[in-house]
């Protein structure tokens, strides 16, 4: 009769365990989730006006707060400092679930909290960029292949649009469609086919045409800024 207590102790013992670590993972992993999105909302183009130049980007040029916008107000230095850090939200967010060791989940959930935090900061009251930095790098923290590519065919665009507005868009639409097509022909550049990466890329080329609207209306009227590189320079 002790065997058998002991038996039936060891057993729901066993599945408290149990149960307790499916919990503390989902605890962890929705901490991760909190903490990408905060990665993400990091403003570092105000954050780097503010510190560095006394100027809060938001009041000057375009009134966006990332890399473009930067570049116009605060100068090269800055814009790839920002560019750089914007970047560096995506891909650290994106590899949080290698660094804690986080199973079963797609890691580009993450990358998608972090350019929502990007999109949306909690710490610039809600007002962000355009996604674009961001996103690229959750393309380097999930694929750094994948990342090189996309990066190609940004800067051709660049060099033939020199509008990064447009490039952002053409570039977008072209990443988005390379998901499905190069598994198929290029498999050492994106191995397999991932639809949750098609999908998370289709959104983001939404929104990112979403919030180039008015970028939209001056390009279809002329008067869209150049940057100085490509056919079309300034």
């Amino acid at each position: 009769m002790l065997k058998f207590f002991l038996l039936l102790a060891r057993h729901f013992h066993a599945k408290i365990a149990l149960v307790l670590k499916r919990k503390l993972v989902i605890m962890k992993t929705m901490l991760l989730f909190v903490v990408a999105y905060l990665l993400g909302s990091i403003p570092s183009g105000v954050w780097i006006g503010q510190l560095f130049f006394k100027k809060d980007i938001r009041q000057f040029g375009s009134g966006n707060t990332g890399t473009t916008n930067t570049f116009r107000v605060l100068g090269k230095k800055a814009g790839i400092t920002v560019l750089a850090m914007d970047i560096l939200k995506g891909t650290l967010a994106t590899c949080l679930p290698a660094i804690f060791d986080i199973q079963g989940i797609n890691p580009l959930w993450f990358g998608v909290c972090a350019i929502l935090g990007h999109t949306f900061p909690i710490f610039a009251k809600f007002k962000g960029g355009k996604a674009v930095a961001t996103s690229a790098g959750m393309l380097l923290g999930f694929n750094p292949i994948f990342f090189l590519y996309s990066s190609l065919i940004f800067v051709i665009c660049l060099y033939v649009t020199s509008m990064v507005s447009l490039t952002s868009m053409i570039a977008a639409c072209l990443i988005t469609l390379s998901t499905i097509v190069v598994p198929l022909v290029a498999p050492v550049i994106l191995p397999e086919q991932n639809w949750l990466l098609t999908f998370i890329a289709a959104g983001v080329t939404a929104f990112i045409f979403f919030r180039h609207r008015e970028n939209i209306s001056r390009i279809k009227n002329g008067t869209e800024s150049r940057v100085p590189f490509g056919l079309n320079k300034q």
